[in-house]
């Protein structure tokens, strides 16, 4: 079973998205599980402060040290194995095939980053940072979503079909999933290709392999 634990501010926003479709479906089935830290909860002082300015000077907010480490360190006195997941515009750019090495039996920790952004030093309780490309967020909460899906869907049963996470994009290095049709066979005008009702396997193959490059 793999197992994500979530050190967030904001729960409520990630909540609806894992207890619908197939990230609900991989619990239910026992291969999947979501924990929730909140890192408020570590916070210092009588308002549970998390964050502060930046030394040097500098618009915004930074996660603070001490909250961080602590909150990873709850998580990691029951389970010293788990690796921690940092969502960061340094970080490696996420794909099919990280994806697919993550999706054994492991337990990960995703800290969501917030504010401005982080201390540095938090960096070195890390195991795995990762990017979804160059842009900026507003937090973690939605790249921590990205990550867990892509990775929960490629656990044997949890997509309806046997093969469905073989054939699909990214599948095998940088290949596209050919293009797919279903009823009606003319829809205004434009029609299913001929080659796809043929009945012959072979050529049917031929097709897709040639379009999925």
């Amino acid at each position: 079973m793999i197992k994500f634990t979530i050190i967030t501010l904001f729960r409520e926003a990630l909540e609806p998205y894992l207890n619908t479709s197939m990230m609900w479906k991989a619990v239910d089935k026992g291969l999947a599980e979501f924990e929730f830290v909140n890192l408020r909860d570590f916070g210092l002082g009588p308002h549970k402060s998390v964050d502060d300015t930046p030394y040097g000077g500098g618009d915004g907010m930074l996660l603070r040290c001490e909250p961080v480490f602590a909150a990873i360190e709850s998580v990691k006195a029951k389970d010293p194995s788990a690796k921690v997941i940092l969502p960061t515009p340094v970080g490696e750019i996420w794909n099919q095939e990280m994806a697919r090495k993550m999706s054994g039996d492991a337990h990960y920790i995703i800290l969501c980053p917030h504010y401005e952004g982080y201390d540095e030093r938090i960096l070195a309780i890390v195991d795995y940072k990762i990017s979804l490309g160059k842009f900026v967020l507003t937090g973690g909460e939605l790249p921590a979503l990205v990550i867990i899906d892509s990775i929960v869907r490629l656990i044997p049963g949890v997509l309806g079909g046997e093969k469905s996470a073989e054939i699909e994009s990214f599948s095998n290095g940088d290949n596209l999933e050919y293009p797919q049709y279903t009823k009606p066979y003319d829809f205004r005008g434009m029609k299913v290709p001929d080659v796809l009702l043929s009945g012959n396997h072979g050529e049917v193959d031929k097709w897709r392999e040639e379009h999925s490059k």
